[in-house]
């Protein structure tokens, strides 16, 4: 077992494993406990009681997190040109189609979110094997695929983002940077909870959100008193 650091032991000793702490107990922990010296993401970890090889299970959603998500975030808009002004005013990195399809296919990924209209699906469809395993492929459900894509551009910058139970059960997702206030970590936090809560297939039985955890990065992870904040005890 290999020894840990003075800022593994400082942080250890801040708080109890053993013990799940109020999420805004939790919030103010994980930023006390970072030691890194750039600005650590945060993220919220929940294992649900699912199963995700049942398509009746997969829990899939998006969320605006009030405070957004603490990162730049580069955003390619895939469209016609009767489109291109609206992306670019909606604030698009990078506006355009073929030259960055043909980019694409040449392996450049450098993007963080790509937004498209349906009318370009077929083209943008074809790049599945290379988007897909990025998580970068434009989907109607989580809004990235839309006549409307200025506001998606705009509401992807805003600090909305998607999530998805792993293989494995969990959802794991940033909720912001250690720079953020606690109770900033807080609401991004509470709104994620609250979404993935409201997910809760029809057919489940036996307990849907078993447990919650919260750390940054290189951080231990903080237990989360679930059961309080589902009942509204916080």
């Amino acid at each position: 077992m290999s020894k840990l650091t003075k800022n593994q032991k400082a942080a250890e000793a801040k708080f109890d494993h053993t013990k799940a702490y109020p999420l805004s107990e939790a919030c103010s922990i994980v930023k006390d406990i970072t030691y890194t010296k750039f600005d650590a993401t945060v993220e919220l970890s929940a294992n649900l009681g699912v199963d995700p090889r049942k398509a009746n299970q997969m829990i899939r959603g998006v969320v605006t997190l009030p405070h957004g998500t603490g990162k730049v975030v580069r955003v390619l808009a895939l469209c016609t040109p009767d489109k291109e002004a609206e992306a670019k005013e909606a604030g698009a990195d990078f506006v355009g189609l073929d030259e960055y399809i043909e980019k694409i296919k040449g392996g450049w990924t450098d993007i963080d979110v790509i937004v498209c209209t349906p009318s370009v699906m077929a083209k943008v469809g074809a790049l599945g094997k290379i988007l897909g395993p990025r998580g970068l492929m434009p989907n109607p459900k989580t809004g990235t695929v839309t006549m409307e894509i200025g506001n998606a551009v705009k509401d992807v910058k805003g600090g909305k983002i998607d999530f998805k139970v792993d293989k494995t059960g969990i959802v794991h997702t940033g909720i912001g940077k250690v720079s953020f206030t606690a109770q900033q970590l807080y609401e991004n936090a509470a709104e994620v909870l609250n979404a993935i809560s409201k997910l809760k297939p029809q057919a489940l039985k036996g307990t849907y959100m078993k447990s919650a955890a919260l750390c940054s990065t290189m951080s231990p992870g903080i237990k989360v008193d679930l059961k309080a904040f589902l009942n509204g005890a916080e």
